[in-house]
């Protein structure tokens, strides 16, 4: 909303956020502004992070141990419509761009952005009704969604989403 509203020309995100995480906004933000360009600043150094970043449309991946130097060379790059990734991942991102999906990162890249919405929300501990009127749907959709989410991820509970959505950064353990 403040990206559609102020216009910026670079945003700066974390991948774990409340309500909506980092990547899932990053496709949002690409697509409702595209003259904004995003950089992602986070703790995960792991290659799918960086990749999913990217394929949501981040231009920028900085790792928040970097120096305060990579981060500025980040924005200064993004504003100039350039990419830049933390020396620190660059590596792994070739790997994993190389390597085949497992299963798990298969099953993460098939659901849509409002699967992911509802898995984030339904790990924050939000009720089902609660989930409808934040994303403006009914629960029986909410439900459906869920429904949906467990059978692709062949999770049957919501303890295991939870575990699910904490293992592949959409919601941090931190309080």
């Amino acid at each position: 909303e403040l990206a559609r509203r102020l216009q910026p020309d670079v945003a700066l995100l974390d991948i774990a956020m409340p309500q909506l995480n980092g990547i899932d906004a990053t496709a949002r933000i690409v697509e409702d502004c595209p003259n904004t360009r995003v950089v992602i600043l986070s703790m995960h150094t792991s290659a799918a992070y960086v990749t999913a970043a990217v394929r949501a449309g981040a231009l920028g991946y900085v790792v928040k141990d970097a120096a305060v130097d990579e981060l500025s060379e980040a924005l200064h790059a993004a504003a100039e419509a350039r990419s830049f990734v933390s020396p620190l991942v660059s590596g792994h991102l070739v790997q994993e761009l190389r390597r085949p999906q497992d299963s798990a990162a298969a099953a993460w890249s098939a659901l849509s952005s409002r699967q992911r919405e509802v898995l984030q929300l339904i790990a924050e501990g939000h009720s089902t009704k609660a989930i409808g009127e934040q994303l403006h749907i009914s629960p029986k959709t909410v439900e459906t969604h869920r429904a949906e989410l467990m059978r692709r991820l062949n999770i049957f509970d919501v303890a295991g989403l939870t575990r699910f959505a904490l293992r592949e950064g959409l919601i941090s353990g931190q309080g």
